[in-house]
C-alpha cells in the first residue's frame, strides 16, 4: 500500500532540494531510514546531511533509523537539518 505524503523541507534542506515542499508517494508501513533513502533518491544533494538530519512525522520527531512509521494520505513529513546558531 502507498500513501501520498507532503514532505516539508527546512533550512539547509531547502537550499539542497530547491523546493520547500512536495508530494511524495511512499510505501507504508516504512522505516524512517527508508523514508530518508527515498528522499535521497529524489534529491541526491541531501546526502551532505546524512547522519545529521531528523524527520518529523505529524509534528513528532523521529530519528532516522529502523523505527517503523505508518503514513496515511496527507500526512506531513518534515526534513529538519541541524540548526546553526545559539
Amino acid at each position: 500500500m502507498t500513501s501520498s505524503v507532503c514532505v516539508l523541507y527546512f533550512a539547509k534542506s531547502v537550499e539542497l532540494t530547491g523546493v520547500k515542499e512536495e508530494i511524495v508517494a511512499v510505501p507504508t508501513p516504512i522505516s524512517s531510514r527508508d523514508v530518508w533513502r527515498l528522499l535521497l533518491q529524489r534529491h541526491q544533494r541531501l546526502s551532505v546531511l546524512q547522519d545529521q538530519v531528523v524527520l518529523a512525522v505529524r509534528q513528532q520527531y523521529v530519528a532516522v533509523g529502523d523505527q517503523v512509521v505508518t503514513l496515511a494520505d496527507g500526512d506531513e513529513v518534515a526534513v529538519v537539518p541541524p540548526l546553526s546558531g545559539g
